[in-house]
């Protein structure tokens, strides 16, 4: 853990070299700016790292792969829940097997039977050491040394890695830096046809963008003549290099558009004649004509005319014809590659990556350009056909784009054109990465490059359209010539067939001319001339020939470009030469030391030029020369290099040349107009410094790496001018600071996401290196050179690629043997004396007082109060202050020359201190830049002067380190003051700032950075007081930490193995447990103890960044401090990436080593203690285990089917998870405060808590638990019982349904936005950095991600492979085995304290209650086994806890051994076998009798029995009999009553199983399994423990279902058999006298009335015994029921259960409860009020079912009625049970009859079963309706039922109003509804049936009701009225009133019994004609004028119906009206038998 001496090491890397040969020129010297420019090339990269540092997260991001390899061979845990899983599988296939309906095939009493199978089954294996007795210690230390084997080292490998949006600290390193190169595509020229074969052919390719107006390559030039026709041309190219033979380019394309087109240029040898009759016979002469004579004679002679042609004229070319392909149409018609593309992948890899990753940031591309994408399209091969001829006056580029602009055009001018008819075939693909048999623009092999004899594919040179910003990295000088016109139409004599010969002269002698123009197609490689084509007869012709030239590295002033033009006589003519000269003019190159480029317009000369010529320009009118046109400047011409040797830009060069000047010393020097003499060159430097801002930054880009290594230069080695060292430092870093910033500003794609330039960076890291050879001097008289140095250092530079006489090599090299090279010299001489003394340079009066200095005796930065004024003077002195000095040793003659030395990064500190303004602006904007130069010149430093093993307080001059102190000072104060003006800048420079101390932390002593960091903290925490958005300076201060804290020896900075305090005893962690004489030892000692466990100062001395960490992290948390979500992720996150690095980190596998680490972690534990509070509760969402809450919770969850496990715990007496309140929210707990930290922060909050625990030294942790409060163990106990919900183990299946990531993505998201429109983030930064945050498995750059989250939930949501899913959950079951391992440990930890000090006993409940939930969730095997083994000593330890104190821990622990017990894994049914024998034997032995585990084991099965739905009785049988076999072997109790016990016991149990297996077969039949549960709960009414465990079972089902009602029923219930206990027990005046009290609840109560005294006495052991048999019970069961009465909306019974409550609350005085009683009834009055239609409020609607057919068992011939909810409809319920007993029974058995009449049984298939099912409504008698005035009065408690069943005589169901008969069924149940169940036998059937008649009055009565209901609405509906009087007066209705009165009323009855029937209809129809009129009244006030016309329409039919009923109604029956007494008697008892029909829905 020391830091290793091996810290930095310097690597020298070969620089990559692509081409076989490296790219140098040929000559052996060279000049300075040539020499420059290869070192930049040739030099090796020196990097400088950290050994260590990929143990960092810095370079190794945690990431899913880093993650995956690291679990790779992990072990499968076994879960029941998999196993569990799995069995189900099968179970259900056999299930169908053995379903049985009946509930009666087996009898609840055979004993004998079930005795008989349980003892003839076999047992589990038997643990070996159960039975034996050993002392406590012995057994603690086996179980210890049990739990230690094979367990997990790393726990955070088993944790999804830390969250990379977090990770502030991740670098990449930087890419190699490479020649640009665009997306590239390969064109292969195959083969050209003409239809005739006359003369060879020649052609070019070349790319052009329309839009830009741009040739975008040099020129390719192809040849696919024939063998003979090139014969032809033998004599003019005897010698043809391979290199010209090449029919396949790779072009180059940076910015791929739409209009790039591949221009076909042709051309062929000069002959007679224009182009137009050359091509004449291409176009007229087909080969198909090739039969005919003349056709042949034509050719012979065409051949013959070529062949003389070839011959006289083979060296000339003549223009031929073009075409032009449009690429986009290649790229996008062929289509992108499909994915399935074979090749695709490797493709795609292409060099599309510069588009993707640089591009973005240079320029937005259109939509359009999106289709070109020419890194990945499908390969095509194309066959031109149509060439046009070239026309001889428009040949110039300019006619050229229109042309092509032409082409685009449907109706393109160029079509019109006759062609000329070819075959052009050629292929164009994407270029492959490395193409085999490849050369460079320079002719160079490009490796691979397996033969040299193949033909090669050539690379062509891109001439990109816009800028590229990319660096040269090789060597490169090429020269491109393009004629472009000639006017010669002054010219006398005969000139007309010109020819431009053009020549590279290195003087002007002809010999002179130099072979570098680059051969074109089948001929030499290299020439020293070349001819442009020749138009025939044209005076002022124009080109467009490219010429290529690699011109030679030195340029003097003598090179030269010679025009030579010459008139070509075409005819062979006597006396005529065959080329005459016609005139000459020339370009010279270089002009003061700069490459002459551009467009020239020269004059031309008739005669030779004179001598000397060269230096001039054709300008100068020379004295005696001949002009043409009288020196007009008549020949254009451009000339463009492409050059990494000349900058081509006036401010660079002059830059460049200056250097050079002053490195040569060759004054005076002629500059443009002024002379450099030593007087002005420093101004002129100067100048030309502050000038280079004006460079065109294309240009400064490429010429980067020299650019700043110049100005590099100049700070370390500032020139002497005249014996004055001319200080450059401050120009030097202004020029510097301007040029990084420009460079950033605009190439904003190109940044990481810390805000660095690509291109500076790698330029860091590869190519900056201190200068190590002197300046050299021009040798005097006979001196030595000073390269004669001895060179040890020299393997800097490679000198094998060069040529030996080089001194390149060692002038790079430096020299150790002199030690004063680089350290401060001894004695410097008196002239460098005389200039410090002039300067006045005080180093006393530095930044910072000496004493505070990082060594001094006041260690600490403290800034002055007048701070601002000192730093104003040192600014002063700074400019003239040297950190330079003049080195001693002069080597050669020169004395008024010395050399200057400065180290460049004491001088980058000082300029960066002292400047200001604009400067120091410039320099914070790129801060990183200087810290990142300043690091890598300190490191290199370090090397050079071989002071990398000084101790390293003396490493740097302590003036260096002042200035350290001050710039981190100041940039501090920076960020600290302008965070809230420019937020995204300070973010850059906080970072910047942190890496700079994290690089200072390797190179510098640690103390002093500590200072640093020290002083940075004061400075934000100055400004936190006035911080308007202090949380996000919170931010900034720990994303610094963070990454300061993420340095590779983050461990060994932090001291871990030191001990805080002087310990009082030599191991401090074992002598205070051992002397139990006292309690503890001595006080200093825990103290010290305590202290290791706080962010006590000592501990934040001593580990001082783990102490910043961690008290971030604690401020943060505070939960009344500033702790937005983004912060709690920020420092959760940096804490567990640390604990990550130290687990994957290969140098702490130790577990001793990683004890040390984890003490630098120990106050976490305080302090997530502390945040208990604000944590995310996973004990409710673990499985939402069965809150008692709406049924949305677990939808289709199949592993939930039954009642959930809590609700079980609390039926069984158990506790409940502490922290939550109990499941039935009882008020008296509170529940846990709302949590402030997200779940995934809580998670991995938790993770680390749990880290520390498991890597802590255990002896510490004991002695510091030792000393802990009973309260601050509890606050523990909670966190370890969370902590075991947080990583419980979720199961496969629930892996497969959820993918969690998505999801808490999406969240973080949402919550950052939030933040972001809040503003404690600033929203822009917040996208900034977005923007650059890389993917983490690439770096692809997407610019703005406006819809980040949508594209991360893509990235997440990849649908897992099987084995992936497999792999994850077999992670998660070892993540949880292991965290509840670790908890498991800390619990024996804390007992272990428990035994030695007797006061904490208190806390033993909690140990046990923390061991019972973890036995709960679900658990890996491995686990379980030790949780019992644990369990055991526990309880063998203090037996009292469970057996005399504590009821309900000893329920909990029989109900989890129990669940166990009926594990399907066999391992764990053991353990829990064992467990609840010996939990019984030592009951037994407390006191004879184990009545309370008795009592509790029963209770604990039968709430199991009822929840646990994947319980499995077979392996609960197996453990029953496993405890029969260990009571039998059980030698020492043979002779006691305790076996015969057990046995009656586990006989009991089995009885109990047996009930429960039918349970298991109705699973899936809820009313079923009610019923079932309804009668195993009837069957205990004589044990009250387990009838209220079964009804609270109930009470869970219902409410998982969403029957509220049900379930405040089953809980009404329960409560009243707790009052009638209750009452038995004692007589209590306020609480409820028993079951009575409860009848205005629901009358159905009253059958929980007590069972007698002499079957039961409640006085007995373990009867009544449950938690809730108790007036608090009773309380929490009351309050239950009324919230789940609120749930079902029947608020009216929450005021009846309240009233129970009230005096209880009032007999306690306990006016809190009272005053929320109170609350909750005035809420729920409100809500009466509120709803008091009814219509609001749903309660239920009924269906009649009834079974007929013996498939169904018992039910057959049953009707029950079924409660579903509210609108629920007729065919929902039929649909829900016919498919359901379908699957039962199969679908062809199931029949639903579709009437609700009479079924006859004998008329039915007995195969088949039949359900019938009626709508029914609640039915009242008139007495009734006067009591049920509500409408919930008219929905509960209700008992009669009623439905219609329409009939005729004849057996239709419906017939004419005179046969219509209706049957009125009224049904009476067996209890009222709701009841604790939803359905109920129907006990009693009676049937009314209506005549007629009485169907008619019904009908009409019901009219007339809607009528009047219509009329007296309010606020009135004129819809609705108008629809009811449009029904009753309408003349169309059929049936309606009219026809009912006419069939009824007009004749008078037969039958008297009708008279009174007759008598009321007439009267209803009064009625009836009464309330229409009301109604036409009121609709005329509420129509308006529209509806006039329908309003007096419907008057007029309501007049014809009153005129056609008149006579009907007034028709009284005389018999009626004789006797009145007795006949208003008979109508009174008449008019009861009415009053039974409700006039609701009749309509079944």
């Amino acid at each position: 853990m020391e830091f290793p001496p091996d810290d930095l090491e310097l690597l020298l890397q070969d620089r990559e070299c692509t081409t076989l040969e490296p790219p140098l020129p040929e000559e052996d010297t060279f000049d300075p700016r040539v020499r420059d420019a290869l070192a930049v090339y040739t030099d090796d990269w020196l990097i400088i790292q950290r050994k260590y540092q990929r143990y960092s997260t810095t370079h190794t991001p945690h990431n899913s792969e880093r993650q995956r390899e690291r679990q790779r061979g992990l072990v499968k845990q076994t879960f029941e829940l998999d196993e569990a899983a799995a069995t189900d599988r099968q179970d259900d296939q056999d299930d169908a097997k053995r379903r049985s309906v009946s509930l009666d095939d087996t009898p609840r009493g055979s004993w004998a039977s079930s005795i008989f199978d349980l003892k003839n089954s076999s047992p589990d294996a038997l643990l070996p050491s159960v039975l034996e007795r050993t002392a406590a210690e012995d057994m603690d230390r086996r179980n210890a040394e049990a739990r230690l084997q094979g367990r997990h080292s790393d726990l955070l490998g088993l944790f999804p890695p830390p969250d990379e949006d977090e990770a502030v600290e991740r670098c990449s390193v930087p890419e190699v830096p490479k020649e640009h190169c665009g997306q590239r595509i390969m064109v292969k020229c195959l083969s050209l046809k003409f239809e005739i074969e006359i003369e060879p052919i020649f052609g070019t390719l070349a790319l052009y963008d329309v839009k830009e107006k741009k040739k975008i390559s040099e020129d390719f030039h192809f040849d696919l003549n024939s063998d003979q026709m090139k014969g032809l041309l033998r004599l003019h190219t005897p010698h043809t290099a391979i290199s010209t033979l090449a029919r396949s380019a790779i072009f180059s394309i940076t910015y791929p558009s739409a209009d790039i087109f591949l221009v076909i240029k042709l051309e062929k040898v000069l002959q007679q004649g224009d182009i137009g009759e050359s091509c004449e016979p291409y176009m007229v002469m087909k080969e198909s004509d090739s039969s005919k004579v003349t056709h042949k004679e034509k050719l012979e002679k065409l051949r013959l005319q070529a062949e003389t042609s070839c011959s006289r004229l083979g060296r000339y070319r003549m223009p031929f014809a073009w075409t032009a392909i449009h690429l986009v149409n290649i790229v996008s018609s062929v289509g992108g590659l499909e994915r399935s593309d074979p090749d695709s992948d490797s493709e795609r890899k292409g060099h599309g990556t510069w588009n993707e990753r640089k591009k973005k940031g240079f320029e937005r591309m259109s939509v359009g350009e999106d289709m070109c994408n020419f890194a990945t399209f499908r390969p095509a091969t194309l066959t031109v056909t149509n060439f046009f001829k070239q026309e001889g006056d428009r040949l110039s580029d300019e006619d050229l784009y229109k042309f092509l602009a032409d082409m685009r055009r449907p109706s393109s001018v160029l079509r019109r054109l006759r062609p000329v008819t070819a075959q052009l075939k050629i292929d164009i693909s994407p270029a492959p990465d490395s193409p085999h048999y490849c050369l460079s623009p320079e002719l160079l092999h490009v490796k691979p490059y397996p033969d040299l004899r193949v033909r090669p594919t050539k690379e062509v040179l891109e001439f990109p359209a816009r800028y590229v910003y990319s660096p040269h990295t090789t060597y490169r000088n090429l020269l491109y010539i393009y004629p472009q016109s000639l006017n010669f139409s002054s010219r006398q004599g005969s000139v007309r067939n010109i020819a431009v010969k053009v020549q590279f002269m290195a003087g002007e002698d002809p010999s002179l001319a130099m072979p570098v123009i680059f051969g074109k197609s089948s001929c030499a490689e290299f020439f020293t001339e070349t001819y442009s084509p020749v138009i025939y007869h044209d005076k002022s012709p124009e080109f467009y020939e490219e010429v290529k030239m690699k011109i030679p590295a030195n340029l003097t002033d003598n090179h030269h470009l010679l025009f030579t033009f010459y008139h070509i006589s075409c005819q062979p003519k006597q006396n005529t030469p065959l080329e005459t000269p016609v005139g000459y003019t020339w370009i010279p190159l270089m002009q003061h030391g700069r490459l002459r480029t551009g467009s020239f317009s020269l004059p031309v000369s008739v005669e030779k030029p004179p001598p000397s010529y060269s230096v001039l320009t054709p300008d100068v009118q020379l004295p005696g020369m001949k002009w043409v046109d009288n020196h007009k400047q008549v020949f254009n011409v451009e000339v463009t290099a492409a050059s990494s040797v000349h900058t081509q830009d006036p401010h660079l060069d002059k830059f460049f040349t200056l250097c050079y000047v002053l490195e040569e010393y060759s004054f005076p020097f002629r500059l443009k107009d002024c002379i450099i003499s030593e007087a002005n060159v420093e101004g002129e430097l100067k100048d030309s410094m502050t000038g280079l801002r004006g460079a065109l930054l294309d240009t400064c880009v490429r010429f980067l790496h020299q650019l700043l290594s110049k100005l590099i230069l100049l700070i370390v080695h500032p020139p002497v001018i005249a014996g004055q060292i001319v200080n450059l430092g401050r120009a030097a870093f202004e020029a510097m600071s301007l040029l990084v910033n420009q460079i950033h500003k605009n190439l904003e794609g190109n940044q990481d996401q810390h805000g660095r330039n690509n291109l500076l960076a790698s330029y860091i890291h590869y190519c900056f290196h201190l200068p190590t050879a002197e300046p050299a001097m021009p040798p005097t008289g006979g001196a030595t050179p000073a390269y004669e140095l001895p060179i040890q250092y020299a393997t800097l530079s490679r000198a094998t690629a060069r040529p030996s006489t080089l001194h390149l090599a060692r002038s790079k090299s430096i020299s150790n043997s002199n030690p004063d090279l680089a350290s401060t010299p001894t004695s410097p001489d008196e002239e460098v004396q005389r200039i410090i003394a002039s300067k006045g340079i005080d180093r006393s009066h530095s930044w910072v007082n000496s004493a505070y200095a990082p060594g001094g005796s006041r260690a600490v930065l403290r800034r002055n109060p007048n701070f601002t004024c000192e730093l104003k003077q040192a600014s002063d002195r700074g400019c003239n202050r040297m950190s330079a000095f003049v080195d001693s040793a002069t080597f050669c003659s020169a004395p008024t020359r010395q050399i200057a030395k400065k180290l460049l990064h004491e001088e980058l500190a000082l300029q960066w201190v002292v400047s200001t303004s604009t400067v120091r602006e410039a320099a914070l904007q790129q801060a990183w830049f200087f810290f990142q130069l300043m690091t890598k010149s300190m490191s290199h430093h370090l090397f050079l002067s071989s002071r990398i093993d000084l101790p390293r307080r003396q490493r740097f001059p302590d003036r260096f380190v002042d200035d350290i102190a001050a710039l981190v000072g100041a940039i501090s104060a920076d960020v600290a003051g302008r965070y809230h003006k420019d937020l995204e800048l300070v973010e850059r420079l906080n970072s910047s700032l942190a890496f700079f101390l994290n690089d200072l932390l390797s190179l510098m002593d640690r103390g002093f950075v500590f200072n640093l960091i020290r002083s940075y903290y004061k400075q934000i925490a100055n400004k936190f007081h006035t911080a308007q958005n202090p949380s996000s300076l919170t931010a900034l201060r720990m994303d610094f930490t963070r990454i300061v804290c993420s340095h590779e020896h983050y461990v060994t900075l932090n001291l871990p193995c030191s001990t805080l305090s002087p310990p009082a005893s030599p191991s401090p962690s074992t002598s205070s447990t051992t002397s139990q004489g006292s309690a503890f030892s001595s006080m200093h000692q825990d103290q010290g103890v305590a202290s290791m466990f706080e962010l006590s100062v000592p501990f934040r001395q001593q580990h001082f960044l783990s102490g910043l960490l961690l008290t971030e992290l604690s401020l943060i948390l505070e939960p009344d401090g500033e702790g937005v979500f983004f912060l709690h992720k920020k420092a959760i996150s940096a804490v567990h990436s640390l604990m990550c690095s130290h687990d994957a980190d290969p140098r702490y596998t130790d577990p001793q080593v990683r004890a040390h680490i984890a003490q630098l972690y120990l106050p976490l534990i305080p302090i997530v203690m502390d945040t208990l509070p604000q944590l995310h509760d996973f004990t409710d969402a673990s499985q939402a285990r069965g809150r008692h809450a709406p049924a949305m919770q677990d939808d289709g969850d199949p592993d939930n089917g039954t009642i959930s496990q809590s609700v079980a715990m609390a039926i069984a007496g158990s506790p409940l998870p502490h922290a939550k309140s109990p499941n039935f929210t009882m008020p008296t707990v509170a529940g846990r405060q709302c949590s402030s930290l997200s779940a995934e922060c809580s998670r991995t909050l938790l993770v680390s808590f749990l880290w520390v625990l498991k890597n802590a030294d255990a002896a510490l942790l004991e002695s510091w638990v030792s000393d802990l409060s009973v309260l601050q163990i509890n606050k523990l106990l909670d966190l370890l019982h969370l902590s075991v919900s947080c990583f419980e183990y979720k199961g496969k299946k629930a892996l497969e349904r959820i993918n969690s990531l998505t999801f808490k993505k999406s969240q973080d998201m949402k919550a950052r936005l939030e933040e972001a429109i809040l503003g404690t983030i600033g929203a822009r930064q917040e996208m900034v950095r977005r923007c650059r945050e890389r993917s983490p498995y690439g770096n692809e750059n997407v610019r703005w991600r406006k819809n980040v989250t949508h594209w991360r939930q893509n990235t997440d949501r990849v649908d897992k492979t099987k084995a992936e899913t497999e792999q994850e959950s077999v992670v998660d079951g070892n993540l949880a085995t292991e965290a509840s391992l670790v908890v498991l440990d800390t619990l024996e930890i804390i007992v272990k304290t428990v035994l030695v000090s007797e006061l904490k006993e208190s806390v033993l409940g909690g140990v046990l209650r923390v061991l019972l939930h973890s036995m709960a969730g679900s658990q890996s095997a491995l686990f379980l086994q030790h949780c019992f083994t644990t369990q055991r000593g526990l309880v063998f330890k203090f037996p009292e806890m469970l057996f005399e104190e504590d009821t309900e821990l000893c329920a909990d622990l029989c109900l989890r051994l129990l669940r166990h017990c009926s594990s399907s894994v066999g391992s764990v049914r053991s353990q829990a076998s064992a467990s609840l024998y010996l939990l019984m034997r030592q009951n037994f032995e407390i006191g004879n009798n184990f009545a309370r585990v008795k009592m509790q084991v029963t209770m604990s099965l039968s709430s199991l029995v009822g929840t646990s739905q994947n319980f499995n009785e077979e392996h609960l049988r197996r453990s029953l009999k496993t405890i029969l076999t260990y009571a039998e072997e059980d030698l020492e109790l043979r002779d006691s009553p305790f076996p015969e016990q057990v046995q009656d016991l586990v006989f009991n149990l089995h009885m109990i199983l047996t009930d429960t297996v039918k349970m298991k077969e109705h699973q899936q039949d809820p009313e079923m399994l009610i019923d079932l549960m309804y009668r195993i709960a009837k069957g205990y009414q004589n044990s009250p423990d387990l009838r209220l465990t079964w009804l609270q079972n109930m009470a869970g089902k219902h409410s998982e279902r969403g029957n509220h009602a049900e379930a405040a029923h089953c809980l009404v219930h329960s409560a009243a058999l707790v009052a009638e206990y209750l009452n038995m027990l004692e007589d209590c005046r306020y609480l409820p006298i028993g079951c009575v009290t409860f009848q205005h609840i629901s009358s159905n109560v009253l059958e929980e009335s007590a069972v007698s005294d002499d079957i039961l006495s409640p006085e007995e052991e373990g009867i009544c015994a449950g938690k809730y048999f108790s007036e608090l019970g009773l309380v929490g069961l009351l309050e239950q029921a009324a919230t789940s009465f609120h749930m079902a909306s029947m608020y009216e019974a929450i005021n009846e259960v309240y009233k129970i409550l009230l005096p209880v609350h009032e007999a306690n005085r306990d006016f809190k409860k009272l005053a929320t009683v109170h609350g909750k009834l005035q809420d729920t009055f409100n809500k009466i009020y509120n709803q008091s239609s009814g219509w609001e409020r749903m309660f239920g609607t009924y269906f009649r079912v009834g079974f007929y057919g013996c498939r169904f068992g018992d039910l057959d011939e049953q009707e029950f009625v079924y409660k579903e909810p509210s609108i629920t409809k007729l065919a929902e319920i039929s649909y829900r049970l016919e498919e359901f007993y379908a699957e039962r029974f199969g679908d062809d058995v199931v029949e639903i009859i579709k009437d609700s009449n009479h079924v006859d049984k004998n008329k039915l298939d007995p195969n088949k079963a039949y359900l019938q099912i009626t709508y029914v409504e609640p039915f009242f008698d008139t007495y009734e309706l006067k009591e049920r005035i509500t409408y919930f009065d008219k929905n509960y408690n209700l008992r009669t039922f009623m439905y219609c069943t329409p009939f005729t005589l004849d057996g239709r169901a419906h017939g004419d109003l005179h046969e219509q008969y209706k049957r009125k069924s009224i049904l009476t149940t067996s209890h009222a509804f709701p009841y604790i169940k939803t359905r109920i036998n129907v006990i009693h059937k009676e049937e009314i049936i209506l005549v007629p008649m009485e169907v008619a009055i019904e009908d009409m009565q019901k009219k007339t009701q809607e009528l009047a209901f219509a009329t007296h609405q309010e606020p009135a509906d004129a819809k609705m009225l108008q629809m009811v009087l449009q029904g009753s007066v309408g003349t169309t209705v059929n049936q309606g009133p009219l026809e009912v009165a006419q069939v009824f009323l007009s004749d008078i009855p037969d039958d008297p019994k009708l008279y009174r029937h007759h008598n009321k209809l007439r009267l209803c129809f009064k009625d009836f004609t009464k309330r229409c009129e009301d109604a036409l009244r009121k609709n005329k006030t509420l129509i308006g004028p529209d509806q006039k016309e329908y309003h007096k329409e419907m008057e007029r039919n309501y007049n014809k119906l009153k005129e056609s009923l008149g006579p009907l109604i007034t028709r009284k029956i005389p018999q009626l009206y004789r006797t009145l007494p007795a006949a208003g008697l008979q109508s009174a008892t008449q008019r009861n038998s009415f009053s039974r029909s409700s006039l609701r829905r009749g309509d079944c």
